[in-house]
């Protein structure tokens, strides 16, 4: 959701503070706070649905889940959610447009979203109410509610001052015996004020484009500095004259954000109100975490601590014991971590040079070249992901379930890079001695023939000249291209994120694949399992099961299969039943996986009907097309190989003639 950063801001590299809250509360494990979290909102009627696939099944506009809210879009946008319209949940993250700054104090790939959702239910007062009571109740958290602070949406042309908001934050406050002022930023300072007030840059979320759902969101803030200890104070007037929450100097950490969408703002840029008032909330588990074990960073926490344990175990080096030490750990920990999530997700993807599979590779790699650094010879990879697997597959099952895969991917990319990472690594330093730009050319040499990443190549070059020498990317970026290859702008540009589309070219691709899914399981063999899948408006991607190329007869058996079924215009209808209603009715779906985030009842989708016969049942989270006839025409571009024993077809779907 809308700045629910991955970062933990300002968490004091800078300063020491003093005030150990280990003496004010209890100190408790990662995995406690995001069991209690659940357990808090269960007991308050939400359903406790599964992460979701950290690779978005229906939204091009991104490779990897990078927010809570991302999975559950089409339930914000008026589809009903087959488990009630209170959830809460865990969700696997994953955000990539600034890995090559992990390494500092703020920055992750792969993190855990904690978020309570209302569809068309409760609204302002009842999450106001249960994120203060989580926060600060012993029973729960326990946070001083001394050191929290919150801002709320200050109001413009488009829409009014969010007073509603405020009014209960002062109501809740008051219960502990806190008097909560109204303030603004730049003029009044946390010690006279306790409630701030920021625009649409700060306190509003959405819309991604130019119309759809949107709302005044307050978020929570918490005081890591002490002013009544010896600490000194982080602010500086370097972060202007005034500090206040959303000061960049390190003195607050936000910690949660409740959003509240009951605007829809039209192509016309007027805002109207929302039938449908949604509640949409996010607190990262690595920030919250930090600020309840008093950690001067999310490395210090227990989330990090057991893999950082095993690098220093493996390179004879303490974390701690020098800057470039600890930057290199951080790295490994973070990135193997990102990677064997991935990995082991239900439609996880193995490293490749494009999409999802580039972006695993590069974290694999990046951690091989940082563990070359620590004086790390031999293999690691597979002891590091054992050590993420045991930490956290309590939780995360998949994990466990795809240990065996996990290991094995891991150290074949592991053992493919060292073959050549010695050479290319040469080829750094001779270009680093030789002091001159590199160009394009060798640039592209080192990735083409060893493996390198323009980012990979960049860092190296940097740590060996300080930053004097650097590469010419629009030279690099021409080959890079010949190549259909990601380069780091249009992974940070994909990276952007966005709500799903749910245009009507996507939704005829979505209805197609069912179609396809079937004939390939008809034509194949009942082998045949999605593997996973990807919509634009140009076309379908479609990924699944078989060890071997299909034929051009098979291909075009295929084809004549969905054309026939489009053909005869059947209608596609949906139920909501039980996973074993579902199992029952013969619906194709990965029943412990895929489809966990929906719950205990999941929707199913017929093509076809009793008379006629259903040609497909499939479980799915929708949308899709009232009739087959809406498809138009089908046809196969393209056969490929994905990896051992996975294939994509890729197609396009016309649309119905006018």
């Amino acid at each position: 959701m809308k700045r629910v950063e991955v970062e933990v801001e300002g968490f004091f590299a800078k300063i020491q503070y003093g005030l150990r809250q280990a003496q004010a509360i209890n100190v408790m494990k990662a995995s406690e706070i995001r069991q209690k979290f659940l357990e808090f909102f269960a007991e308050r009627g939400h359903a406790v649905i599964p992460s979701a696939s950290l690779v978005p099944e229906h939204d091009p506009t991104v490779l990897f889940t990078t927010a809570g809210m991302h999975p559950l879009v089409p339930y914000l946008l008026g589809e009903p959610h087959p488990a009630g319209k209170r959830l809460a949940d865990a969700q696997k993250c994953l955000r990539t447009d600034d890995i090559a700054e992990v390494g500092d104090e703020r920055h992750l790939t792969f993190f855990e979203m904690l978020g309570n959702w209302s569809l068309g239910d409760y609204f302002k007062h009842e999450a106001i109410q249960w994120s203060f009571e989580f926060l600060t109740d012993k029973k729960w958290l326990g946070l001083d509610p001394r050191r929290l602070y919150v801002t709320v949406f200050a109001g413009d042309t488009d829409a009014p001052f969010d007073d509603e908001s405020a009014e209960i934050w002062k109501e809740q406050f008051a219960k502990r015996g806190i008097e909560a002022e109204l303030g603004k930023p730049g003029k009044d300072e946390p010690e006279d004020t306790r409630i701030f007030a920021y625009g649409k840059e700060k306190n509003w979320w959405g819309p991604v484009g130019q119309s759809g759902p949107c709302g005044p969101d307050t978020e929570m803030f918490y005081e890591v500095w002490d002013p009544v200890s010896a600490a000194p104070n982080p602010h500086t007037p370097k972060f202007g004259p005034k500090c206040h929450p959303n000061c960049d100097c390190g003195r607050f950490v936000e910690i949660w954000n409740d959003v509240f969408m009951q605007y829809e703002k039209i192509a016309d840029g007027t805002y109207h109100p929302l039938a449908q008032k949604n509640v949409d909330t996010g607190m990262g588990l690595e920030r919250i975490v930090a600020v309840v074990q008093s950690a001067v960073s999310v490395f210090e926490t227990d989330l990090f601590t057991p893999i950082i344990k095993k690098i220093e175990d493996l390179s004879g080096k303490r974390y701690g014991s020098e800057a470039e030490v600890t930057k290199a750990m951080r790295i490994m920990a973070d990135h193997v971590r990102a990677a064997t999530f991935v990995l082991g997700d239900p439609w996880g993807v193995a490293p490749s040079n494009k999409d999802q599979g580039y972006i695993v590779r590069r974290l694999i790699r990046r951690a091989i070249v940082q563990a070359a650094l620590l004086g790390i010879t031999k293999p690691f990879t597979p002891a590091l992901g054992e050590v993420v697997i045991v930490e956290y597959g309590g939780f995360y099952g998949e994990l466990r379930k795809g240990r065996e895969k996990i290991l094995a991917e891991v150290a074949a990319e592991e053992e493919k890079f060292r073959l050549t990472l010695e050479r290319g690594m040469k080829l750094v330093t001779r270009l680093a001695e030789r002091g001159s730009a590199v160009s394009g050319d060798e640039a592209f040499e080192l990735y083409a023939t060893y493996g390198f990443p323009i980012e990979l190549t960049r860092e190296l070059l940097a740590v060996r000249t300080g930053g004097k020498v650097r590469i010419q990317e629009q030279g690099f970026a021409r080959e890079f291209a010949k190549h259909q290859e990601i380069s780091r702008a249009g992974s940070a540009a994909k990276f952007a994120g966005g709500l799903a589309d749910h245009s009507q070219e996507t939704v005829r691709g979505h209805t197609a694949t069912h179609l396809l899914h079937q004939a390939l399981r008809i034509v194949l063999g009942s082998h045949v399992e999605q593997k996973g899948s990807n919509i634009t408006h140009e076309r379908l991607r479609f990924d699944f099961s078989h060890s071997q190329k299909m034929t051009p007869e098979e291909i075009k058996a295929v084809e004549t299969l969905v054309a026939e079924q489009i053909r005869k215009d059947l209608p596609v209808t949906s139920q909501v039943l039980t996973v074993s209603e579902a199992k029952s009715s013969g619906a194709l779906g990965f029943f412990e996986d895929k489809y966990a985030q929906l719950g205990d009842k999941i929707k199913v989708y017929f093509v076809g009907d009793e008379k006629r016969g259903f040609f497909s049942k499939e479980i799915c989270g929708g949308p899709h097309v009232e009739h087959t006839g809406d498809l138009g025409e089908f046809k196969i571009i393209k056969e490929e190989a994905v990896s051992a024993g996975v294939r994509r077809i890729k197609a396009t779907v016309s649309g119905p003639a006018l």
